[in-house]
């Protein structure tokens, strides 16, 4: 069923910014990097408690569990997406998530933790693509990339939330208080998404509802999609990004966001624990995850502005460039100062690289194709999201020293690198062309 868009504010009225979708998003990411981060805060914690007697490689696995969950969650919102809508994935993401977290902090075992962790990830990877397909698609061509870093910096906003948390209440609090602040979306974002949110204007075209389509185009100044071909069916939109030449920058996508997600998935969940085993405070290791997100607040927005300007494919491959390097000189033994600031370099190469990843894609693929271009980079890529924390569990279980984590991390940062290096700009350009060249047609023939 279809969650149409209230006539309120939202549809009457004078000229509406952008920027009121973007900070909706804006919000609503902020839990999703809370759930990141809040996992690998508590990982310290759930490993020392006592009634559970978790190993690391236990830990590693019900990390894992939230990002399968993610993985068919992102899957589905591309599939659902056509048919329900963009609003109605939101709500439903953000009203599932909630509870779903609200209900592990009550978990009275391991396995049951793992299971609604898993479930509150299907809210959560649904999420994900339609809150950067809608500030993408509301936001003006020349600044696509700096409106989703902006919305997307809620992402690390949320980690930075969940590390201040985790520094005011761990370990003498218990790690469950950590899990219950999750409950917080029900009663802060869902009403006013409710109320507020617009639907996408590429459902709308798609589902003939021209009139409401174009009173949302006016209303927030942007352009109405380009109509899809009629013979494209509900399904056809992912078919297309698997057909052609798309299929091949389609796979490179993935294979980018598979060692994006693996490393912020992967750095974020040990990242305390790695600090620990190097010789730091359980205060320190915890500092740390805040430095890390506040580096990718700061330097996603740099280079997302950097991306409008200077395109999004020389960017990201420097990113991930940044990534390599910050990543290998953690495993040198740098004085604390030294590795703060390598740290905070880190977040840009991980989450703002990843930001700069979906950008790209966002803007790369047409606008009926973004959703399900973005499901398909972000579903396939949860591999790496799941990889990443089994990964550093099994490192930190395994007799391998701890400077491992640092060379693993590094090489997939490095293949990252190498997948966004060989996409083709030729297809994006010709698109770009087309688009802009449909727009301008009216106007030439428009009377002087």
């Amino acid at each position: 069923m279809t969650i149409r868009t209230p006539i309120t504010s939202t549809d009457s009225g004078g000229r509406r910014s952008s920027a009121s979708i973007v900070a909706l998003c804006f919000v609503t990411i902020v839990y999703d990097g809370y759930d990141l981060v809040v996992y690998g805060a508590t990982v310290p914690s759930l490993l020392t408690y006592e009634p559970w007697q978790l190993t690391a490689g236990q830990v590693g696995t019900i990390g894992s569990h939230a990002l399968v969950g993610m993985l068919l969650g992102a899957l589905m919102s591309g599939w659902l997406s056509p048919r329900i809508g963009a609003r109605a994935i939101v709500l439903g993401s953000l009203i599932s998530f909630s509870v779903m977290m609200g209900l592990s902090a009550i978990a009275p075992s391991p396995e049951i933790f793992g299971l609604l962790r898993f479930l509150g990830g299907l809210g959560l990877g649904g999420l994900v693509p339609t809150v950067i397909a809608l500030t993408v698609e509301y936001s003006p061509r020349s600044r696509r990339q700096f409106n989703n870093a902006l919305m997307y910096s809620g992402y690390s906003v949320g980690g930075v939330i969940a590390a201040l948390a985790a520094l005011a209440l761990l370990p003498e609090i218990s790690f469950r208080i950590m899990y219950a602040l999750g409950l917080l979306p029900l009663v802060t974002i869902v009403p006013l998404a409710w109320r507020l949110l617009p639907e996408s204007l590429a459902y709308l075209v798609g589902r003939n509802q021209n009139a409401q389509a174009r009173r949302l185009a006016d209303k927030y100044g942007v352009e109405l999609p380009v109509p899809a071909p009629s013979t494209t069916t509900s399904t056809g939109s992912i078919a297309r990004v698997l057909t052609g030449r798309r299929r091949n920058s389609m796979l490179l996508f993935v294979i980018a966001s598979f060692c994006g997600l693996l490393l912020v998935y992967g750095v974020n969940t040990w990242l305390p624990n790695i600090m620990r085993q190097a010789g730091y405070s359980l205060g320190s290791s915890l500092s740390f995850l805040l430095v890390l997100n506040l580096g990718a607040i700061v330097g996603a927005l740099l280079a997302a502005k950097a991306a409008d300007r200077l395109g999004s494919k020389p960017v990201t491959v420097t990113a991930f460039l940044l990534a390599v390097l910050a990543i290998l000189s953690l495993g040198t033994g740098l004085p604390l100062y030294a590795a703060m600031v390598m740290v905070a370099v880190a977040g840009l190469g991980t989450v703002g690289t990843q930001i700069l990843v979906n950008g790209y894609v966002a803007t790369y693929f047409s606008d009926n194709e973004r959703t399900s271009a973005l499901a398909l980079s972000l579903g396939l890529g949860r591999v790496g999201a799941i990889l990443g924390p089994v990964l550093g569990g099994w490192i930190a279980s395994s007799a391998l020293g701890v400077e491992w984590n640092f060379f693993v991390f590094a090489a997939f940062a490095a293949l990252g690198c190498l997948a966004i290096g060989l996409v083709s700009r030729s297809d994006a350009a010709v698109r770009l062309h087309s688009e802009q060249s449909l727009v301008q047609q009216p106007r030439a023939n428009s009377p002087a």
